[in-house]
């Protein structure tokens, strides 16, 4: 364990400090209220299959943005200038692939896992290695976010960094504990607007106090200006070692792997929703995160070029950079506003290890327990399980705080995790949804076998003879980050040769698996033909009809409400409250039933008690497919 250090005095103010409790009882009472609405493992893990795309881009990018982000970036910033930014945005490689393969095949080959994925597609044996990886890395990234909130708050307080981390996790646990997946996504919605807006909130209190941005800019050393790195160097934060670490590794992890983002996608309501998300999320979102994550480095660096004073206590600004956001954040904001700061860091942390716990959950219970411990248990027999596991993922992660306080730097800790831990498995879901010809053989040859040699390569001198030749000339500092386009390219290369080498799969094994099958996927996802004709959303009151049964998969409006939805009986419809700010928090999935004789959207009792609505409140019903 690293030797702890105390801080020399606290920052910020007792205001400042009610202010960031009162954020975290605020939030977690937040997540406790909207446990009512997971009832079901499908709720706890997929909240339901009901929210909208704004609802889960904010979310998500909220999730993106994790506690270690506003201190590694701002710590780049400081250090490097404007290029710490490049990590978010070199990586829209990945978005056809989200959107057009990816998020297809979980959808409707009703994907609950990342290991359910590869036994669907290659077998038992993939499932577990599948498994290891997936939970490796999800439990890791809980010690990282965790580490990162104890570092944090010992800055600002003075905390034992194990305190503050022990304190953040039973914070978290509370609310992912009580509601699942559904309080994750809703209090996420509130952290991801929080955090964009406290992160530009610095960004622009900084340049109105050097006096604009021309002074800002004037501020920045020369070197800190330019958008990207160079090509290979520094050793630690070259262009193409953050590439292959950031933009292929690390985001290929985060939408094809993450287990956490893979529930996110799932718990929108319809594949075209899942879209308009990505979109939003990627274009929009993504560029705005890499400004708030980055800006407090920027400004710091500048604040201390241009020689600021302090006028309260008259002292020079000062900082290192792995406190650079925290301190350039005091030094601009008053009491009060300082602690909706500190509030923002909680969310950071809370937005990213929520999602993290409850997925570490999700794949326990889904491709441990109930696979190899009890197959045929009731559903709140697993819903009971999830809550535990819950508990004991924060327990774990708090333990791996002390192995990754070692590394010394956040960054470098989270880089050289990443980099280690991702490549294999990423290569393997890239090569499976698009390659027909990949098979059981090629994937474990991909994760088993590239894991093999990402490991050999952590020890010398197998790191220079491994991992050198794809450092360009770097030294050994790279090797934390260029590790990771080693082990793409061994992993790939392994996977390629053992499948040309190997059987290819039946067709009919992998339909709906790969990319090109998505309308059949589609197809067995409805249980009949799909309809694709445009047809219009329609406002209507909720009916309760005692006819339909209790399952609550069906509803019945009038003839001509189908027309003009250009809907046939059996078709995939979505029923939701009528007021959009819900963001489909109250919503169910139906299919079509005969036509009725009277207005109105008829449903069954259990389907009006799942989506909350009362009989003769208004709601729109829309067709699917």
């Amino acid at each position: 364990m690293a030797p702890e250090i105390v801080a020399p005095e606290a920052l910020g103010t007792r205001l400042d400090l009610v202010v960031m409790v009162a954020y975290f009882v605020t939030v977690v009472g937040f997540g406790v209220y909207f446990g009512r609405y997971s009832t079901t493992t499908k709720d706890f893990y997929l909240g339901g299959q009901r929210f909208a795309w704004w609802v889960i881009a904010f979310s998500g990018i909220a999730t993106t943005i994790g506690s270690y982000s506003f201190v590694k970036y701002s710590e780049a910033g400081f250090n490097y200038g404007i290029s710490s930014s490049q990590a978010y945005m070199n990586d829209w490689f990945w978005m056809p692939i989200l959107m057009f393969v990816w998020l297809p095949i979980i959808y409707y080959a009703r994907i609950q896992s990342v290991p359910e994925y590869f036994e669907r597609r290659f077998g038992r044996s993939s499932r577990i290695v599948a498994m290891i990886i997936t939970l490796l890395y999800l439990i890791g990234y809980v010690g990282i976010n965790l580490l990162t909130i104890g570092t944090a708050l010992h800055t600002l307080l003075g905390w034992n960094i194990y305190t503050g981390a022990l304190i953040a996790g039973i914070t978290v646990t509370l609310y992912v504990f009580a509601g699942g997946q559904t309080s994750v996504i809703m209090t996420d919605l509130v952290q991801g607007m929080t955090l964009l807006i406290v992160g530009m909130g610095v960004l622009i209190a900084g340049v109105w106090y050097l006096g604009g941005f021309p002074s800002f800019w004037s501020y920045l050393p020369e070197d800190h200006r330019f958008l990207f790195s160079e090509w290979n160097k520094p050793d630690q934060f070259s262009f193409i070692g953050i590439y292959g670490q950031d933009g292929l590794a690390n985001t290929g992890a985060f939408v094809l792997m993450n287990q956490g983002m893979v529930m996110r996608f799932l718990a929108l309501r319809s594949v075209k929703d899942a879209r308009k998300m990505a979109i939003f999320w990627i274009l929009i979102l993504y560029p705005l995160a890499a400004i708030t994550v980055s800006s407090g480095g920027w400004i710091a660096r500048a604040l201390m070029e241009s020689g600021a004073i302090d006028p309260a206590t008259g002292s020079a600004f000062t900082t290192t950079a792995s406190s650079a956001f925290i301190h350039a954040a005091d030094f601009l904001c008053t009491p009060g506003v300082f602690g909706i700061v500190l509030a923002a860091l909680m969310a950071a942390l809370m937005s990213t290890t929520d999602t993290l716990i409850n997925a570490v959950s999700a794949v326990f219970v889904n491709d441990v327990y109930r696979p190899y411990v009890r197959k045929a248990a009731p559903d709140r027999h697993y819903l009971r399980v999830a809550r535990i596991a819950s508990l004991v993922t924060a327990a774990v992660g708090f333990a791996l705080v002390g192995i990754f306080d070692r590394f010394g730097e956040i960054y470098r800790a989270h880089g050289a995790f990443t980099a280690a831990i991702t490549p294999p498995i990423v290569t393997a879901i890239f090569l499976g949804i698009l390659w027909k010809r990949f098979n059981a053989a090629g994937a474990l040859a991909t994760m088993v076998g590239g894991s093999a040699l990402v490991f050999v390569s952590l020890s010398p001198p197998f790191d220079a003879w491994l991992v050198g030749p794809f450092s360009f000339g770097m030294g050994p500092d790279s090797y934390s980050f260029t590790r990771a386009l080693f082990g793409l390219t061994a992993s790939l290369t392994l996977g390629i040769i053992v499948t040309m080498l190997t059987r290819p799969q039946r067709a009919d094994e992998i339909v709906g698996l790969v990319n090109g099958t998505q309308l059949e996927a589609m197809r067995r996802y409805k249980g009949g033909e799909i309809n694709r004709v445009p047809g219009k959303a329609v406002y209507l009151a909720v009916q309760p009809d005692p006819t339909i049964e209790d399952d609550g998969e069906m509803a019945r409006v009038p003839a001509k409400v189908m027309e003009g939805m250009a809907a046939k009986e059996g078709d995939l419809a979505y029923v939701c409250d009528a007021r959009w700010w819900f963001g489909g928090l109250r919503s169910v999935h139906v299919k079509l039933g005969p036509p009725c004789e009277d207005d109105g959207v008829h449903l069954g009792p259990q389907a009006i008690k799942r989506a909350h609505f009362k009989p003769g409140e208004p709601v729109y019903i829309e067709k699917l497919f």
